[in-house]
């Protein structure tokens, strides 16, 4: 790793870390945008975006991972269960959660291989190679009110199932 690289990394890890102070969690986008490492050579995005905390773990629970919705939506989602679960809340696999000010409803499902996604996540808790947080995904229903297990649901694709998506 080049000198460039290492400093950029070292200002990352520490803006994140007091975010995480801060605020409890960090909320990683990926998708729809530009890498903004030095001599990134990332190239176009494979799949739908998605978005993960960082810093749950900390709070002895996993990790939210969330595909297919825009930034904004991503954030008032993860932000909301990530304050519900700063007070006490834990989200349970198979129960579905609704919203206030949001129509959609939401499933947790345990994610099998948070170590392929969760890149972020791992690296700030320093988690060597084989080792990972837990996450719980996200997975929306659509505007008619279908899961994508459901026949009919609208770009099921949008929201690959739970170890079958790798970043």
């Amino acid at each position: 790793m080049d000198a460039r690289t290492g400093a950029w990394i070292d200002q990352e890890n520490a803006r994140l870390a007091e975010i995480i102070r801060r605020h409890g969690w960090f909320i990683q986008y990926v998708g729809g945008g530009t890498c903004s490492r030095p001599g990134c050579e990332c190239g176009p995005d494979d799949g739908p975006p998605f978005a993960y905390t960082i810093g749950l773990h900390g709070l002895a629970h996993p990790e939210l991972l969330i595909f297919g919705v825009s930034m904004a939506t991503a954030g008032g989602v993860l932000n909301d269960l990530g304050d519900r679960i700063r007070n006490g809340a834990s989200l349970v696999p198979g129960v579905m959660i609704s919203f206030e000010e949001w129509q959609h409803r939401i499933v947790p499902e345990v994610v099998p291989n948070p170590e392929e996604i969760l890149l972020g996540s791992n690296s700030f808790y320093r988690l060597g190679r084989g080792r990972s947080v837990e996450a719980l995904q996200l997975t929306v229903d659509d505007k008619n009110g279908l899961f994508p297990w459901d026949n009919g649901c609208l770009a099921p694709e949008m929201q690959p199932r739970p170890g079958t998506f790798k970043a």
